[in-house]
């Protein structure tokens, strides 16, 4: 086998299918060993779990090819563990870490011709779902589980260079205090989408959530992560006063590249959005994207303009995402458990 002939760079971040997926179910009390297939499709009964009361939950990570045409991960311990707290917090079996390494192992390594090669700027993301598959009407958890984890070739996320966006500040709230803010449940996204489509609708690229509670300190958008560069230089990164705010595998890893290899100050803390016009620079980080810079919000009529300007990211920005980008493609060494590597046939 070898690669597939896809015009890498133009493919886009939409879904294409693989060859292969790895299917797990749960019941009797335990999950069974897994295994690979080639069925994409899940058949359900009309009164499943997931339908009636949306029990699922799901990750996002992806596999590169590095330099040296290694296939590697980035850090998927820390998606294994934060879908078993999400698991947990939705009353599901979780699926244990070493069961989901061994689950990406399989499946990257099955689909390694679909891995996009090195210098591309496309990468193969992978996704990790589980949901309640068991008939439920009453409302309590379901007894059965699927997990599933597939994966598909993504473009680059920006064409042409990172352009900064801009973003308003939202009438909705994002999740209700001490809710599910801080896990990846299905349900958090399905009830983003509205404010999403009607930001997009008024010609802004995404929403900054406030705190439900008070509604005077930023949170995060409806997809990311929400990062700051202060007029010093200095990392600054929202932290939620009701623990609503999802504990992003990449904006952890931003604060640890900041502080330990960048040499820059970092604060984790509660971020009015009286303050924000003192910052010079603005980002927004998620696994897909890893920084989108940002440079402006929109808080009803009013803008808020960044320094950094609306033609590139920042300069400290810059050199986040480049350490970052340059640590998950090989190109920097990584400080250690950092880069899984797939070991394949």
């Amino acid at each position: 086998m070898a690669k597939k002939e896809l015009d890498w760079a133009n493919i886009g971040f939409s879904y294409m299918k693989t060859d292969y997926r790895y299917v797990s179910d749960f019941k009797n009390g335990k999950w069974d060993e897994g295994h690979i297939t080639d069925d994409a499709n899940v058949v359900l009964n009309e009164c499943a779990g997931v339908l009636q009361y949306s029990q699922s939950c799901f990750e996002g990570l992806k596999a590169y090819e590095t330099e040296d045409g290694r296939i590697v991960t980035f850090r998927p311990d820390l998606n294994a563990k934060r879908m078993v707290d999400s698991a947990k917090r939705l009353e599901m079996p979780p699926f244990s870490e070493e069961q989901f390494i061994d689950a990406l192992d399989k499946v990257v390594s099955a689909n390694k011709d679909w891995v996009p090669p090195y210098g591309s700027g496309a990468t193969l993301y992978i996704r990790p779902v589980m949901f309640g598959s068991s008939v439920v009407i009453g409302v309590k958890p379901a007894d059965e589980y699927q997990f599933r984890m597939f994966c598909t070739p993504v473009g680059p996320y920006f064409k042409g260079g990172a352009k900064p966006i801009v973003v308003k500040v939202s009438d909705f709230d994002r999740a209700a205090p001490h809710g599910t803010g801080n896990i990846k449940a299905g349900l958090n996204y399905a009830m983003s989408l509205h404010a999403i489509v009607t930001a997009h609708n008024e010609g802004f690229a995404e929403n900054v959530y406030l705190d439900p509670a008070t509604r005077t300190t930023i949170e995060e958008t409806g997809g990311a992560n929400i990062i700051f560069v202060d007029a010093d230089g200095n990392l600054v990164v929202p932290k939620s006063a009701s623990d609503s705010i999802l504990p992003s595998v990449t904006r952890r890893s931003i604060v640890y590249v900041a502080e330990h290899i960048l040499g820059l100050k970092v604060e984790e803390r509660t971020v009015r959005l009286d303050e924000v016009h003192n910052f010079k620079e603005m980002g927004l980080c998620g696994t897909a994207a890893v920084i989108s810079p940002v440079g402006k919000i929109n808080d009803h009529g009013k803008e808020i303009c960044f320094e950094s300007g609306m033609e590139k990211m920042g300069p400290v920005i810059q050199k986040l995402y480049d350490t970052l980008t340059g640590i998950q493609m090989g190109r920097l060494e990584a400080p250690e458990g950092w880069i899984h590597e797939i070991k394949v046939d």
